[in-house]
């Protein structure tokens, strides 16, 4: 029997096929959606292809089907695309709507491209022009004060509703980024938060609390006895799904419920909340854009000045001053 020398192992492994440990397979929309590190943002990803594909084909996006759309020719691809838009305007969807489908699909040939299977791209598909934040009036410091008058502090569910409200309004969160708070986050004793900031990936930041959020949140973790540092910070308390973390879509129906709740005719949402309070935060700071941007982390001045434009009401003003002209 021939015993192999260490010449021969190094001449086998050298001539092997690198496929055999270094294999990626064609699953294009697998490693799209694994790319994307927010859990957020790659089911935003995965719903807008999904309804494509259901579009253009009747069944959700496979791996076969989307290895199928990105074999195409370029031609075939962008008609394909054109045709999918042009259906979305016919439901009634919004630009805004449109256009974040639209780059869902330019992503995923993105990727194909990147894998090697891909050969075109959609860039001469357009998106529709959209005015950003054209409406971003929220409620009044008053109206809201109503809103956290109204939780019942006497019990677990009004400490934990009156934490989370309180933080939605001094630090213009978004919900996602309360929802994914874990008790790890809170540092009462420095009155930090560390946040997941939206479209940052797992990269994380610390934000200030003031005194009193800092001390609602300690009424909430004590009444609620949070122990593990990886737990959720706000959690659900009703029966079926209590202990679990509290969802994006939990915190927008908790907004809605104690804004109507709190006489609050207009349509209230978590978002609508931040809008509330940046526009708050500009009256307060007389317009300093630049230091209402350390609470709005907006990374464009531009966005708020759209918020101070619009809180300062310009155009109406001179629109009155033009009128008194020819009165």
């Amino acid at each position: 029997m021939t015993v192999p020398n260490q010449h021969d192992h190094l001449e086998s492994s050298l001539s092997s096929k690198i496929e055999r440990h270094f294999s990626t397979g064609t699953d294009v929309l697998a490693q799209f959606l694994i790319d994307k590190r927010n859990p957020g943002t790659r089911k935003a990803y995965s719903d807008d292809l999904n309804d494509f594909f259901l579009i253009t084909t009747g069944e959700r996006a496979t791996k076969d089907s989307v290895l199928e759309f990105l074999h195409l020719e370029r031609s075939a691809a962008c008609a394909v695309v054109l045709n999918y838009k042009a259906k979305l305007f016919d439901k009634g969807l919004s630009e805004a709507t449109v256009n974040r489908r639209l780059a869902a699909i330019k992503s995923l040939c993105a990727m194909g491209r990147k894998l090697g299977i891909c050969g075109f791209t959609l860039e001469d598909i357009k998106g529709e022009k959209v005015q950003q934040y054209r409406d971003t009036s929220g409620i009044s410091p008053e109206e809201y004060r109503k809103v956290l008058a109204l939780c019942d502090k006497t019990k677990i569910y009004g400490i934990r509703d009156y934490a989370l409200l309180k933080l939605l309004w001094d630090n213009a969160l978004r919900r996602n980024e309360v929802s994914l708070l874990n008790y790890g986050d809170f540092d009462p004793d420095a009155k930090e938060l560390v946040i997941l900031g939206k479209g940052r990936g797992t990269q994380t930041e610390v934000i200030g609390l003031s005194k009193s959020t800092t001390s609602a949140l300690l009424d909430w973790t004590s009444a609620y006895r949070h122990r593990k540092k990886k737990a959720p910070l706000f959690v659900a308390l009703d029966f079926q799904h209590k202990g679990h973390r509290i969802t994006g879509d939990g915190i927008y129906k908790l907004v809605r419920r104690y804004c109507k709740k709190a006489g609050i005719t207009k349509r209230m949402s978590p978002h609508r909340v931040r809008h509330s309070s940046i526009t708050a935060a500009l009256d307060a700071t007389d317009g300093n854009v630049r230091k209402v941007q350390k609470l709005s982390r907006h990374r464009q001045i531009d966005t708020l000045m759209i918020y101070d434009d619009n809180r300062a009401k310009d155009q109406v003003e001179i629109s009155e001053r033009l009128s008194g002209l020819v009165e």
